[in-house]
């Protein structure tokens, strides 16, 4: 049977064969967090902005449009609610690409499209024109949607994963608010001018986005992918809490490559990618009961999240502000601005 005893230095514990005093126990510390992983998540998280900004400024900048262009209900409605379908086809796109160039470079990619969107926008002058950049632009969006929280997920630290993948919601939400601000800032400007100043100042946001690439590695799974090994370590070695957990990733990503363990080499020959067909056919068709219920648990998010008409409410604050009552179009941008700070606390 165990028995505590003190001594001159301290509480011992004493039991079958040993005799430890508290000194003798590590005390188990929680580790720093990595600030450089915190770093690269909100630069690759500045992309969601473009999405939030998008949405934030059409839902003011439609009101200006609506009269000078003389357009229907069914026109606006088409061009605010079209955003969707073509973020789908910039979001595929975008998968292969960053297979392709790598997670960074894909960052670019869509801040360059963003950033010739916004222009052709802000440069519009006829519902065609428009149409035409509010194309581009969604291609761009439907990039920054997707490859946010991938590098994200990859770069950051196990101890601080999920709350680094939460990011990039965050900054869809500051998108959105700055989109709100851009509607109040030019809405004094000449009708036919205003809107297309909202829309094109996106265009700087994608700026920045380029520039903050710039101070950000390359994801370490990706370069793994492609036997830069070298490298990979290297960034592991910067995102990680601590060298064990850098090498347990390290191990990890070799092994889903298919690098042999003991290998050391910084630069390896690796078999050619199959852009995750395998893995979709086995996520679909046969799944492990785990996977199973993380797939309907992740579908049914998205589901709802779009089925409870949130984004119709964000997109078309203004409108709903008019219906009740508000007929000052200051006022209505004003009490939009007032729904993007509510908003942004509580994301």
């Amino acid at each position: 049977m165990s028995r505590f005893e003190a001594d001159n230095h301290g509480v011992s514990i004493s039991g079958a064969g040993d005799n430890k005093t508290l000194a003798d126990f590590e005390v188990l510390k929680k580790p720093k967090r990595n600030k450089f992983a915190f770093a690269c998540a909100i630069l690759a998280s500045l992309a969601s902005i473009l999405l939030g900004y998008d949405i934030g400024v059409m839902s003011g900048a439609i009101l200006y449009i609506k009269d000078d262009l003389k357009i229907s209900e069914v026109q606006v409605e088409i061009l605010v609610g079209i955003l969707n379908l073509y973020c789908l086809i910039g979001a595929y796109v975008a998968g292969r690409t960053s297979d392709w160039i790598g997670r960074r470079y894909t960052i670019v990619v869509a801040a360059a499209i963003f950033f010739v969107g916004a222009l052709l926008m802000g440069f519009a002058t006829n519902y065609t024109f428009l149409m035409v950049g509010r194309f581009v632009t969604g291609i761009g969006v439907g990039f920054a949607l997707l490859i946010a929280p991938v590098y994200t997920a990859e770069v950051s630290p196990a101890s601080a994963r999920g709350f680094l993948n939460s990011f990039p919601e965050v900054f869809i939400n500051a998108g959105l608010l700055s989109g709100y601000v851009s509607n109040y800032a030019f809405s004094k400007l000449r009708a036919d001018l205003g809107w297309q100043v909202m829309l094109g100042a996106g265009a700087i946001l994608s700026v920045f986005l380029a520039i903050g690439v710039l101070a950000m590695p390359e994801s370490p799974r990706w370069l793994i992918m492609q036997g830069r090994l070298g490298e990979a370590k290297i960034v592991l070695d910067k995102t990680s809490d601590t060298k064990e957990e850098a090498r347990g990733r390290l191990s990890d990503i070799k092994a889903a490559a298919e690098i042999p363990e003991d290998c050391t080499d910084d630069i390896v020959q690796v078999q050619k990618q199959t852009h995750g067909e395998g893995v979709w056919k086995e996520l679909i068709l046969n799944p492990t009961s785990a996977v199973r219920h993380v797939l309907i648990g992740a579908i049914g998010i998205h589901f709802f999240q779009q089925a409870i008409g949130l984004e119709s409410v964000v997109l078309y604050s203004p409108r709903i502000f008019e219906k009740a009552g508000i007929t000052s179009s200051d006022h209505k941008l004003l009490a939009t601005m007032a729904v993007g700070f509510s908003k942004q606390p509580l994301s």
